[in-house]
């Protein structure tokens, strides 16, 4: 009899886990919070910065304007529940959007911005980060999309200070036949590290510094195409050695591992002199900084390109590219410019304290 019992009972348990609504199953996914405020970038110029809150990390996709609907900046959110949030928002600053309006359809939840001018993507900038501790107006939440909107197209051009006439070399890793690690969804390390250089090469350039690369474009640096992973790695490091007055050695990668949970950002260096550490770290700090990724500091190793270098050098790993949530971060272009003003922060650190 007690057999049977428990028999029942377990069939009875097993039937209330499959039920819905039964209060068993893990809850969805949703918006926790929002908060606005009208901000100024470093140039002066204005814009009204929005943070949205979610319980888990959030899958999403932009689109701004279109034919259709070209004041409307549209914010689709896959698994997502509205939560308890109000369905319309008024919006502050009246010169960049009027309302926020919240909607959900076909297990989607849609964020509606309704903008004052012709909504396009250079007016619409977002970037989604981890905890409170990223957010800049105090959001409490485990995770937060944060969505800029300007009064119109903004390329802003970065500088930083302190690297005026210091020579730097950038290594884009992989490139040519060698793409890289490559995220579930098809992204390629080597287009994510070319793109961030590129950035990079730009706001120290802008900012007063001489910048060498090793590729500038999709190719292998050693010339013809290398038979061997060593004659690839020691090209790039010719590149370093053959410019002249060159003072460090930066080569910028995305991180890869077999399980998609692995995330963060992180900085290797091979120990030749205290200065090599020191870039590291500087590197590392600024990076987590701009980025908002999980801090998995920094570590000694024998990568060839830092381990060869006359120079101090370091290798950053930007993100998991095998990651979900940190592939479409790091395809996504704010991202990208973000970690390149990190980086370039980080350098300028590094010559700050080697005076």
């Amino acid at each position: 009899m007690r057999r049977l019992i428990g028999g029942v009972l377990l069939l009875l348990f097993a039937l209330l886990w499959l039920l819905p609504g039964t209060g068993l199953a893990a809850p969805a996914p949703r918006i926790l919070a929002f908060k606005q405020k009208v901000m100024k970038e470093a140039d002066g110029t204005p814009y009204l910065h929005c943070e949205i809150g979610f319980s888990d990390a959030p899958q999403f996709t932009v689109k701004a304007g279109g034919l259709l609907y070209p004041t409307r900046v549209l914010i689709d959110l896959p698994g997502m529940s509205p939560g308890d949030m109000d369905p319309e928002i008024e919006l502050k600053g009246k010169k960049f959007a009027r309302l926020l309006e919240i909607n959900e359809a076909a297990g989607h939840t849609f964020l509606t911005f309704t903008t004052v001018g012709p909504a396009v993507d250079e007016s619409c900038r977002t970037m989604l980060v981890r905890g409170k501790e990223q957010s800049q107006l105090k959001l409490k939440a485990p995770f937060i999309l944060m969505v800029d909107l300007f009064d119109g197209p903004y390329k802003p051009v970065d500088r930083v200070d302190g690297v005026q006439g210091h020579i730097i070399v950038l290594d884009p890793g992989h490139g040519g036949l060698d793409t890289g690690a490559i995220g579930p969804d098809g992204l390629m390390e080597k287009d994510v590290t070319l793109a961030v250089s590129t950035k990079l090469r730009d706001i120290l350039e802008a900012s007063g510094a001489k910048v060498a690369m090793t590729r500038t474009d999709d190719r292998d640096v050693y010339p013809g195409g290398a038979q061997t992973d060593g004659q690839e790695l020691q090209a790039r490091v010719d590149v370093g050695d053959a410019t002249p007055g060159a003072e460090i050695f930066v080569s910028v990668h995305c991180d890869a591992f077999t399980h998609p949970k692995a995330n963060g950002t992180g900085t290797f260096y091979y120990p030749k002199t205290w200065e090599d550490a020191a870039l590291a770290q500087a590197l590392q700090n600024g990076m987590v900084a701009r980025g908002g990724r999980r801090d998995r500091g920094i570590k000694e190793a024998r990568f060839y390109v830092v381990r060869n270098s006359d120079m101090p050098a370091a290798l950053v790993e930007l993100a998991f590219i095998t990651n979900y949530v940190e592939q479409a971060m790091l395809a996504d272009d704010d991202f990208q410019r973000n970690l390149a003003l990190g980086i370039a922060e980080g350098i300028r650190d590094f010559f700050a304290a080697r005076r």
